[in-house]
């Protein structure tokens, strides 16, 4: 997918968790600049093996998010209907599951085909 070989530029909290990639194309414009929001919960592994389950809209408890300033996405994964898996340079992994109530993640911006896991997930799963 597009996000791999991007840096996270900001990572912002509010009700929701906000998340953003850059990346520069060979000629110095700018290959990928997405967003990617996160409405559910989501387990943050650290590269030690030490997880952490976060909840947007839950404050300093979000801190451990901070760390991915500056990382680079080595792998992404979409699987089932619509589980989320980021892996990052220094061995950080980010997951998000599909919520059954709410819309769980969204991923946008230029250089990125744009994605929306809605209540429930999405079947047919294409990505």
């Amino acid at each position: 997918m597009e996000l791999v070989g991007t840096r996270v530029t900001r990572t912002a909290f509010d009700h929701q968790v906000r998340i953003s990639f850059s990346d520069q194309a060979p000629d110095g414009g700018i290959r990928v600049d997405g967003e990617l929001v996160i409405e559910a919960p989501l387990t943050l592994t650290d590269a030690s093996g030490h997880q952490a389950l976060l909840t947007p809209a839950t404050g300093p408890s979000l801190a451990p998010l901070l760390a991915l300033f500056a990382r680079v996405v080595t792998e992404i994964a979409v699987t089932g209907q619509g589980t989320l898996s980021l892996r990052f340079d220094d061995g950080t992994r980010l997951s998000v599951e599909p919520d059954p109530d709410y819309e769980s993640w969204n991923l946008t911006g230029s250089g990125i085909d744009p994605v929306l896991v809605g209540p429930g997930g999405e079947v047919g799963w294409s990505h």
